[in-house]
């Protein structure tokens, strides 16, 4: 028996069979207080061979080279053992003795023990934690020391608090461990099997359970696959039956409970209901409609009576059916069912998957390896397009108002291009009229120096001829035709199509035109036409600069013979040549592959500018002519506020105080005359004679003749081109520079 622990008692402890006694002193061990040996291993403190050598603070090693407190070093590692405990059952035939099984857990940290009893149910025992986590002390005579991990071994017996746990067996964490530290391990031991679980089990499976426990688990389906829906987009396709077309469905698949809902694609203006689901959320049957069941039959669990008690405390139960009898069996599709490019069966109607969101895909192809997702069209193949047949046209009323009056019931009338009337509509000076000084081309004596004005508008495709009043030429002039459209030649009248109606395009110099019968010879056009046919090319083609130099290049074999020819038609040397014999001698050369509208777009590219300023004389007769219209003859008031401008006294003023003071006193002449007669009158320092310039402008004190209209010019050309003499295009044209640019010729010197 061990001393107490009082002054002058050494420590005793066995050490295998032998028993010594050894120094000792208090020190702290895992912040617990504990008496601590002093001896050290072998002799002189060098360990002997062979001999194993206990840690001073544990029971094992706590690491090589640095002295680490063990709860650092074996922080959260747990040897677990597997036991068991024997127990009495006295006053009772049944059994003498029941198995109860354990799990001790060993904390390396602090060499604290915890054991579980593992819960059986409907055992009747209060289980799980058997003993708390704390350090256990030895049974007596050894109840001053605590168990170490050297105590623990397989097969071996363990006493706590009077109760004898028979370890059989550890974890293979727990063997490993006890190898390392030195500890032999036992063979595992045979663990009893508990005789009344043994008893009651085979009890169990022969009679059969009062209540059958039937399991409908899926709440762990739930918490997995909550908010997770595959997407497909469907079609059903029921143009076969009558009335009956495609429709276009989205059906939606819930993961957490199997359940399927459609909804239907209703297009704008189908006038389908806009209802709000084509099949509610519920489960799909692969096999529908399975028939019409009473209610009760289509059921999860199969009922087979109710009961009640007779007694005061009445407890209501049921019977269930272990074999389920007469239970109909449905079978739904699943998540593995749907796939695009199957066909699904929605209660008898043959739905098809075309495709599917890229959630979908992605959950297909983690689960079950899906890489195909080809998908179909949802859309219709276009329908034959039928040619709608109007009547023909009963020459009543306009081509479009009789169409109009086949489309719908209430006749409405027809809408024009908006669009190119406000785009080509005159504005400013804008006209956007094509104008074209024509001949007619007939055999009669009387009609052949007839001249015409052919103007077409580009902002609704229609034409007008007007033809010039002359005198004593014994025709009435004036209108010949008003602004319409004119048609085609060569169209049926009375027919279904609208007829096709001369366009822009077809106008040229020199082209024929046929209108309403009467054919005309385009013989030239103003300078507005010729400008918006040079800038609009690619409608023009005939006035393209570039377009009509090729042809001249595709003649480059007689580039000499053409130069020996212009050069001989220029006998000085001028480099300049009028526009009739240019054109002759082109048209010559050419052997006819130059129109006249190609002649003349080569004429303007290479005219000789013209000088354009106006006489000052007939700048102050539009003047006086505008001044006697409005009877304007305030003079002097104008020359008085000019005296009281000029302060220096030089009778002079800037030029854009003269055009105030015209302004102001509200000078019935336009910008462009007042700023052209300004132009004419200033000096080299932008200042006028106020004096002079309005004395000018007094049509009493100084008259100017009346303005005469300009008569034509009167140029040779031939018959054939004109017929009667017409205003040219330009005066003359630099053919050397048209030679150089074309073939690259230069002047010789003469």
């Amino acid at each position: 028996m061990a001393l107490p622990l009082l002054p002058g008692n050494s420590f005793k402890r066995d050490v295998g069979k032998e028993k010594f006694h050894k120094s000792q002193h208090w020190g702290f061990c895992n912040n617990v207080r504990m008496l601590v040996s002093d001896e050290k291993p072998g002799i002189g403190g060098v360990p002997l061979i062979g001999q194993k050598i206990k840690p001073k603070y544990g029971a094992y090693p706590k690491g090589e080279g640095i002295d680490v407190p063990s709860w650092v070093a074996f922080d959260k590692q747990v040897l677990s053992f597997d036991a068991y405990v024997e127990d009495e059952v006295p006053d009772k035939n049944q059994e003498n003795y029941r198995i109860r099984y354990y799990k001790i857990y060993f904390y390396l940290e602090d060499d604290t023990i915890q054991v579980n009893e593992p819960e059986v149910k409907n055992s009747g025992l209060p289980q799980g934690t058997f003993i708390r986590r704390h350090r256990i002390s030895l049974p007596p005579p050894d109840d001053d020391q605590f168990y170490t991990v050297y105590h623990f071994n397989i097969n071996t017996d363990v006493v706590f608090y009077g109760r004898t746990f028979k370890i059989y067996e550890c974890d293979a964490f727990t063997k490993n461990f006890l190898k390392k530290i030195g500890v032999k391990l036992n063979p595992p031991g045979h663990c009893p099997e508990d005789p009344y679980m043994k008893v009651r089990r085979e009890k169990l499976d022969c009679i059969d359970p009062f209540r059958p426990y039937e399991s409908f688990d899926t709440l762990k389906q739930f918490l997995q696959y909550d908010g997770k829906v595959l997407r497909f987009f469907c079609l059903w396709d029921d143009s076969d039956s009558l009335f009956g077309d495609r429709r276009e469905l989205v059906l939606h698949y819930f993961l957490s409970d199997d359940t399927v809902e459609i909804k239907e694609v209703i297009p704008h203006n189908s006038g389908r209901d806009a209802v709000s689901w084509f099949l509610r959320r519920s489960k799909l049957p692969k096999h529908g409609p399975p028939g019409i069941y009473q209610p009760g039959q289509i059921t999860d669990r199969a009922v087979l009576n109710v009961y009640g008690g007779f007694t005061d405390k009445r407890v209501d139960g049921y019977l269930l059916d272990k074999y389920k009898l007469g239970k109909l069996d449905q079978e739904y599709y699943k998540d593995s069912d749907l796939t695009v490019g199957t066909y699904i069966n929605v209660w008898g109607r043959k739905v098809l998957l075309c495709d599917c969101d890229e959630f979908t895909k992605s959950y297909f192809k983690a689960k079950y390896g899906v890489e195909n997702f080809t998908s179909i069209s949802c859309k219709a193949p276009p329908l034959p397009k039928i040619e709608r047949k109007f009547p023909p046209y009963t020459g009543f009323g306009s081509e479009e108002d009789s169409l109009r009056s086949c489309i719908g019931l209430v006749p409405t009338p027809h809408q024009r291009n908006f669009k190119k009337f406000m785009e080509e509509d005159s504005y400013g000076n804008v006209s956007n009229i094509l104008r074209f000084f024509a001949k007619l081309i007939t055999d009669k004596c009387a009609d052949v120096d007839r001249m015409f004005v052919i103007s077409y508008f580009l902002s609704d495709d229609t034409l007008s001829v007007f033809e010039p009043i002359e005198r004593n030429s014994g025709l009435t002039g004036g209108m010949f035709l008003k602004r319409i459209r004119v048609k085609r030649p060569g169209q049926e009248i009375f027919k279904s199509e609208l007829s096709e109606y001369i366009k822009s395009e077809e106008l040229y110099v020199g082209a024929k035109l046929n209108v309403n019968g009467y054919l005309f010879l385009l013989l030239n056009a103003d300078e507005y036409t010729l400008n918006y046919m040079e800038n609009n090319t690619n409608r023009f083609p005939f006035s393209s600069i570039e377009f009509a130099l090729q042809k001249l290049k595709d003649l480059e074999s007689k580039s000499k013979d053409i130069k020996q020819v212009f050069a001989t038609a220029d006998p000085r040397h001028t480099k300049v040549l009028d526009y009739n014999t240019f054109r002759d001698l082109l048209m010559n050369v050419t052997s006819g592959r130059l129109i006249d509208q190609e002649v003349i777009t080569i004429a303007r590219h290479y005219r000789v500018p013209e000088d354009m300023s106006t006489d000052v004389n007939i700048l102050i007769a539009q003047a006086h002519e505008k001044l006697k219209k409005n009877i304007f003859e305030n003079f002097d008031r104008l020359i008085f506020n000019c005296v009281y401008e000029d302060r220096e006294k030089k009778h002079v003023l800037p030029t854009k105080d003269i055009q105030r003071l015209c302004k102001s006193s509200r000078l019935p002449l336009s910008d462009d005359l007042l700023r052209n007669l300004l132009s004419r009158f200033e000096d080299s320092e932008h200042q006028i004679n106020y004096e002079s310039f309005f004395s000018a402008l007094n049509w009493r004190m100084n008259p100017m003749p009346e303005l005469s209209a300009p008569s034509y010019l009167k140029e040779k050309c031939e018959d054939v081109w004109l017929g009667m003499p017409s205003p040219i295009p330009v005066k003359f044209i630099r053919y050397l520079d048209l030679l150089r640019d074309v073939f690259g010729l230069e002047e010789e010197e003469p």
